[in-house]
């Protein structure tokens, strides 16, 4: 990317190791020493502590106005369908409009989602179908929020600090995940969810204040799509023709659907195994959310985005999975959530970082808006499936296979990506040396 009007490409990475470095010394929070950016991040964890206090008095309100845990599927379902149904389209959009005024626009429109909601529910007018409503038009807003603000990043911080930021941004995300939930519990048993909606409503005056003291002087200008026929055919076949960037959206893809499913086995886990109750399940994903927000900082801090860290944390997410599924007592089970929660926010910080960086800006929305619409839009094919077999054959298959799945896919694409790039085995037992690693064909053929 470039600070002038026009944007240039950066040449393709290796199937082998896309390798990410910076020319300017990364630290674990070098990306917020730029002014934009520590604007951006700062309103964004307000957002985030709303948004997670919703989701919880969201579900809690369901299951009060109907009794049914089916009702509150039918909520999460219908806030990710949009995802699912239109997401490449919200891609489009991000590449072809300003991304600042892009987000002012569907930051305020979740504002104000949160904010209708809180009337209905504080004024006693509330009835299940305005949140299916209210679900439903979030997840409309998310469409285009999600690939303008993930691919905005890059205009704040330049190339240099990418990877960092990005890193940033999901322990963003995680450390809102520690707070909202708790403070949504307080809330909800002291006031009501209504007023959780309010304050989540009004913690949208953060972003949106963020995103107007932005200087554009200080944006790093790229190219934007024109008008035209196209455009989201162009953006599959430009993602189809890369390796780099197809194989890791395939198992992002295969874990997002089938081994991120952690409110159904979970929830299964602390009722029929360990005979618990909501305590128990809080505890479970406080521990996660704890390990992927140290997985978002060791990433921040490690400043690159290589394929086989990718694959490698994909085969040690899925072997965990099964591991834990197994663990014979409670204190395991829940210690052992912990470096889930490391590896799970490790593929998903790493694929974002390496589709980011090998990418083009000018078609940057439409690549970030295929990898959010497998990883978020694949939960409404993946859960039900999960959930029969969790029903079906126990809480302990259930989350074995999803484990194992994640597993299959980490192997199979880290397969293909070394076929892909020429590689073979090296094995070298000698004294001081790695002993195994691999190479491409041409330097085993000297050592040989």
């Amino acid at each position: 990317m470039s600070t002038g009007s026009g944007a240039h490409s950066a040449p393709a990475p290796t199937a082998d190791d896309t390798t990410h470095s910076t020319t300017s010394k990364t630290t674990m929070f070098s990306s917020l020493k730029i002014r934009n950016y520590r604007l951006f991040a700062t309103g964004q964890v307000v957002s985030n502590t709303g948004t997670w206090m919703q989701r919880i008095a969201q579900d809690w309100l369901v299951l009060t106005l109907t009794g049914s845990a089916s009702a509150v599927g039918i909520t999460i379902a219908l806030q990710f369908l949009p995802m699912l149904l239109f997401g490449l389209y919200g891609g489009v959009l991000a590449d072809r409009l300003p991304k600042r005024q892009l987000l002012l626009a569907t930051q305020t429109a979740m504002g104000l989602t949160g904010l209708a909601l809180a009337v209905l529910t504080l004024t006693g007018h509330v009835q299940v179908w305005h949140v299916y409503l209210t679900a439903f038009v979030l997840g409309l807003v998310t469409v285009v929020d999600n690939p303008a603000r993930q691919s905005f990043v890059a205009e704040m911080v330049g190339p240099d600090q990418l990877g960092n930021a990005v890193s940033l941004n999901s322990a963003n995300f995680q450390s809102a995940r520690l707070v909202g939930p708790a403070v949504a519990g307080v809330l909800i048993t002291a006031v009501g969810s209504g007023f959780a909606f309010l304050l989540n409503g009004l913690s949208f005056i953060a972003p949106i204040a963020g995103l107007l003291l932005m200087r554009n002087s200080e944006l790093y200008k790229i190219e934007r799509a024109p008008r035209g026929k196209g455009q989201l055919r162009e953006g599959l076949k430009y993602v189809a023709g890369r390796p780099e960037l197809i194989w890791p959206i395939v198992l992002v893809g295969f874990i997002g659907t089938f081994g991120f499913n952690f409110p159904i086995w979970l929830s299964a886990f602390v009722d029929d195994v360990y005979h618990s109750g909501a305590s128990t399940y809080g505890l479970l994903n406080t521990l996660m959310a704890a390990g992927s927000l140290a997985g978002a900082l060791l990433a921040a801090r490690r400043g690159t985005s290589r394929l086989r860290v990718l694959v490698g944390a994909a085969v040690l997410f899925g072997l965990l999975e099964i591991v834990t599924a197994f663990a014979p007592q409670f204190w395991i089970f829940a210690v052992l959530m912990v470096p889930i929660g490391v590896f799970g926010l490790t593929v998903n910080v790493t694929a974002n970082s390496i589709l980011q960086m090998a990418t083009e800006p000018a078609m940057r929305g439409r690549v970030m808006s295929l990898f959010m619409m497998v990883f978020v839009g694949g939960t409404p094919l993946g859960a039900p499936l999960v959930g029969w077999i969790t029903d079906t054959y126990g809480p302990r298959i259930g989350f074995a296979a999803g484990g194992a799945v994640a597993l299959a896919a980490a192997i199979g694409v880290g397969v293909m990506l070394v076929r892909v790039g020429g590689l073979r085995l090296k094995i070298d037992l000698r004294p001081g040396r790695r002993h195994v690693e691999f190479v491409p064909r041409e330097q085993l053929a000297t050592a040989a």
